[in-house]
């Protein structure tokens, strides 16, 4: 009786009881395996999803657990000849680098013995004709046939494998044709060489195994590379955590170091000068400089304190700080990146699924074309077995569709890498393609245009002793005037004995007399007229009084991201549901000339469907929840990462920071990656156009074949790599905008005090 193992405990379950696990599969070799693995998952009962990622051959099935157990779907992808088991990235990772130094050995090995027996070949070729005698022509055949058939034999072994494994099974990939004809390559050549022949092809099949290699290493160093990106992002939490046993004790006797997997919401941690942030929390007591740039490419440092959120994987700068946990294991906001990584590398995009098709569809068209070419070349045409034999080889190297099944993954995997650069992270499957199409651009205001939390925006015109005395009474309020006010006081105290009367202000002993914080009717003064983009909140110390405008601020670089989207032209348009007056000046400052305020999410969802009534494909900007309509009507769509969660979820990709730079990327990269996938499903149609009748007509011998469909290979996977980044206009614009790096400064005094008193 054969048992399946037990995975429970790697099953995860979503808030509507369905269950899902990640498997790693081994024997993945190209689109074709892709289509067999999540059709065979889809044909079993209980299975409700199946995608697999062909970047990081990381298998997600979503399924009824009342109706098949992960044990059971491991076992159905062994009946089909691939090993599937839980995936872990640190054995991931491992049983990768395996993989890759075998076809490192490979390529070694064929490249090595591809050149020698060239050299043989040269020699060959040089006398026909001439001076060298049969038997030295013979004897440099027997010297590439001791070369070749133990060099094929130990290089092929990636090809070999996997053609037997599918075969095995009852089905075809694109390592079946390579086998037959490097098998048939050889297999003539032994008996040509036996039988004192003029010619053999041990260059040939050599010099195909030793190009298809040298692709499968590049293409596995490009995936090695955009999967690290996600790795990476795991490995920035760290392994272990200062928690404080009891809750309300922070003595140095109560800490206790515990596995960042182990912490809970609600844990309280203690994370000093120096370290990483081990969890998503909320600062309770402290104040520091934290670097986030490894979660938001933002390489200024952000000062921060009392009430700050604050994201797993940052580094703390000078001070000690107490952190509540709001997150952690898998459902910190680093986690939630890594997974976006690995979506955006999975995604089916029209162009990946019409790859796919047809990938699927060419390996058994290969062979009958070769083997159709052959019986016409010897039934119809009178050629001899031998050259009948030949044609046939040739063509079956030549079709077969690598560059095909190449094109669209290899340009997927360098976008979603050149994303994760620029601070992005694609949500849906099609965004890609979509963000490529786009012309049109629609902003929201608040918290898009502008950040998320208003600013005070008359700072510089209040005296500093007055301007300190209402960021300490600010942290006494409930009032998001106040609150805003308070997220200003960089870890000021608050001021002691403060009273909040509800809906009016606060009121604290200060010195020898009161200072007040609120409305102007609580404070004793006159109200002057506000301003239309403004909110005001005063403060008063006996007889010395200002007025606080709290404002929307524009995001830092939102005024060079609209100039270079304009200068680019794109149509640039600013829906908002604020006031009119409030929406006005930042158009204004933005120079953008179509704008529209109070408006409800019909009105932004109708405004975007007369355009695109009139040809336009529109990107919306948003993050509200009253964006998330609007959102789903566009043709595309982003959002920042701290917008709510159904807006995040509309959205086609989300950004990263305060800065706006990342929707210019998402708009160049997702061009420049359209622009590659079609070249690359161009060049490798053509290809093969061109390349079948070519060998049809037998004009091309194996070694050609080898070349040409080697070369077509490694054309494909150069040009992919090509999308390194956003491009110069964007990258320039990146680099502005995150400024320079952040080196975290010495513990201060105050900071060691914080310290020790934990």
């Amino acid at each position: 009786m054969s048992l399946s193992p037990d995975y429970s405990h790697f099953v995860k379950t979503d808030a509507e009881g369905r269950s899902r696990i990640d498997l790693a599969i081994d024997g993945i070799t190209c689109a074709a395996c892709l289509g067999d693995i999540e059709t065979a998952m889809k044909r079993l009962p209980g299975v409700m999803l199946a995608r697999l990622n062909l970047t990081s051959h990381r298998l997600a099935v979503t399924f009824d657990a009342a109706k098949i157990d992960a044990g059971a779907l491991t076992a159905a992808l062994e009946a089909i000849g691939y090993r599937a088991y839980p995936f872990e990235q640190r054995q991931v990772e491992a049983d990768d680098a395996a993989r890759f130094s075998l076809l490192l050995k490979c390529l070694g090995v064929a490249v090595f013995a591809a050149m020698n027996i060239m050299l043989l070949s040269i020699s060959i070729w040089s006398g026909e004709g001439a001076s060298m005698p049969p038997e030295t022509r013979d004897f440099f055949h027997f010297l590439s046939a001791l070369i070749a058939l133990p060099a094929a034999a130990y290089a092929g072994q990636p090809f070999y494998v996997s053609a037997w494994t599918a075969v095995r099974q009852g089905r075809l990939n694109m390592d079946v044709p390579i086998t037959i004809g490097v098998f048939l390559a050889l297999a003539l050549s032994v008996y040509e060489t036996r039988h004192h022949a003029a010619h053999a092809y041990y260059d040939s099949a050599i010099m195909l195994l030793a190009f298809l290699l040298a692709g499968r290493v590049m293409d596995q160093a490009m995936r090695r590379k955009t999967r690290a990106a996600a790795g990476n992002l795991a490995a920035l939490k760290g392994e272990n955590a200062l928690r404080f046993a009891a809750d309300d004790d922070e003595r140095e006797e109560n800490l206790v170091l515990t596995p960042v997997a182990a912490l809970n919401p609600g844990d309280r941690v203690l994370v000093r000068a120096g370290e990483r942030l081990p969890a998503d929390g909320l600062i309770e007591r402290g104040s520091s400089a934290v670097d986030e740039s490894a979660i938001t490419g933002e390489t200024l440092g952000k000062q921060v304190g009392v009430g700050d959120n604050i994201y797993a994987g940052s580094i703390n700068g000078d001070g000690a700080l107490v952190v509540r946990v709001t997150a952690a294991g898998h459902a910190a906001l680093i986690d939630e990146a890594a997974r976006l990584i690995d979506a955006a590398s999975a995604a089916r995009t029209g162009y990946v699924q019409l790859a796919d098709r047809v990938s699927a569809l060419y390996a058994p068209v290969v062979h009958l074309a070769a083997l159709a070419t052959g019986l016409v070349w010897y039934i119809l045409l009178g050629a001899s077995a031998h050259d009948a034999l030949v044609i046939g080889i040739s063509v079956l190297i030549i079709t077969c569709p690598c560059a095909l099944a190449l094109a669209v993954p290899a340009v997927q995997a360098m976008a979603s890498g050149a994303f994760f650069r620029s601070g992005l992270f694609l949500n849906d499957a099609a965004g890609l393609e979509k963000l490529g199409e786009v012309d049109s651009v629609v902003f929201d205001k608040t918290g898009t245009l502008t950040l998320p939390e208003p600013q005070v925006a008359n700072a510089d015109e209040i005296a500093p002793d007055l301007l300190e005395l209402a960021r300490r009474l600010a942290h006494s309020s409930c009032h998001p005037l106040a609150r805003a006010l308070a997220r200003s006081a960089e870890g000021r105290a608050p001021l002691p004995e403060a009273r909040e009367t509800a809906g009016h202000g606060v009121v604290a002993p200060f010195g020898d007399g009161e200072a007040r914080l609120g409305s102007a009717a609580f404070c004793g003064v006159e109200s002057a007229g506000g301003e239309a983009d403004a909110s005001a909140i005063f403060v008063r110390f006996g007889a010395k009084w200002a007025r606080l405008l709290i404002r929307q601020t524009l995001r830092p670089d939102a005024a060079k991201v609209v100039a270079y989207l304009r200068d680019r032209n794109f149509k640039i348009a600013i829906l908002s549901g604020d006031r009119p007056e409030a929406v006005a000046p930042i158009a204004s400052e933005l120079g953008v000339e179509i704008w529209r305020g109070a408006l409800k999410p019909a009105d932004k969802i109708a405004f975007l469907e007369d355009w695109r009534a009139e040809g336009a494909k529109a990107l919306m900007v948003g993050d509200g929840l009253n964006d998330a309509p609007a959102l789903a009507a566009a043709h595309a769509s982003l959002s920042p990462i701290d917008a709510v969660h159904l807006t995040q979820t509309q959205a086609d990709a989300v950004f990263l920071g305060e800065r706006l730079a990342p929707v210019a990327a998402a708009l160049s990269i997702a061009r420049r990656a359209r622009g590659l996938m079609r070249q690359n499903l161009g060049f490798a149609i053509g290809y093969n156009i061109l390349a079948v009748p070519f060998a049809m007509s037998g004009h091309a011998t194996p070694l050609f074949a080898a070349l040409a469909m080697s070369a077509s290979s490694i054309v494909v996977t150069l040009n992919a790599l090509r999308l390194r980044g956003p491009g110069k206009g964007v990258t320039l614009l990146l680099r502005e905008a995150r400024g320079p790096r952040c080196e975290p400064a010495r513990p201060s005094a105050a900071a060691q005090a914080v310290t020790s008193s934990a």
